[in-house]
């Protein structure tokens, strides 16, 4: 399942994948994922889409 909100995301993250959201974790994420040549980010979008990415992008924002 893709998550569609943001408490449906930390859920899957928290939760399902045992992460801990900590704001290092955050900017470590960011960085990978705000650079659209990074060889990770362009295959995140084949995977899920521009939209889920920009999605993805704001909610480690908010953490």
């Amino acid at each position: 399942m893709i998550p569609q909100s943001f408490e449906q995301w930390v859920n899957c993250i928290t939760n399902d994948c045992k992460i801990n959201l900590t704001p290092e974790f955050a900017q470590q994420r960011l960085a990978i994922y705000e650079n659209q040549e990074h060889a990770e980010t362009q295959k995140f979008i084949e995977m899920y889409g521009e939209q889920h990415l920009a999605n993805i992008i704001n909610w480690y924002k908010r953490i």
